[in-house]
């Protein structure tokens, strides 16, 4: 009576640690894919009438996504040759005024980001896309750009970063 009763608990527990690694808490389905591939987004903002070039842009946000998807999946990171693979430019980065104030003076700026993306799903090519994501953050017209910018490149960075994430594996 003794070794069933261990049996079934040794199977049962078992098979809940089975089920746990299917399950991931971020929705990242990654299927038969070990590796990804960020390559460095080019910075071609400044091409974009009204935008701006902000140093080191394409560096940090490379960066983020690359953190993003090793935090929240269990691929590991390459430099070439990756299961999956994430490329694509900045396309606008720009600053612009949303609201007047009744001296006909802004009252308020947004600063705006877009990235096309081109993904690549070397296990499984029928999920491959080339998108646009874009998002902003705003904020008042005294303030300065320096004095907000970790903030805002950080609310902007996270937000698009999770939308190409989503897109890419989030299967819900």
């Amino acid at each position: 009576m003794k070794k069933t009763f261990y049996f079934i608990a040794l199977l049962f527990t078992a098979l809940s640690l089975n089920g746990c690694s299917i399950y991931n808490f971020t929705g990242g389905d990654v299927g038969d894919a070990k590796t990804y591939e960020v390559r460095l987004f080019q910075n071609y903002a400044a091409q974009s009438p009204g935008s701006t070039f902000e140093p080191g842009l394409d560096r940090d946000f490379t960066r983020e996504l690359q953190d993003l998807i090793l935090n929240q999946t269990s691929l590991d990171l390459v430099s070439s040759g990756g299961d999956l693979v994430y490329e694509g430019e900045i396309t606008e980065f720009r600053i612009t005024p949303m609201t007047a104030t009744a001296n006909q003076t802004s009252a308020q700026n947004r600063l705006t980001m877009t990235v096309t993306v081109r993904f690549f799903n070397n296990k499984k090519e029928d999920v491959d896309f080339d998108q646009r994501f874009s998002f902003f953050y705003d904020y008042g017209a005294t303030t300065s750009y320096s004095s907000i910018k970790s903030t805002a490149l950080e609310e902007i960075f996270e937000r698009i970063t999770q939308d190409i994430f989503n897109a890419s594996l989030a299967d819900w």
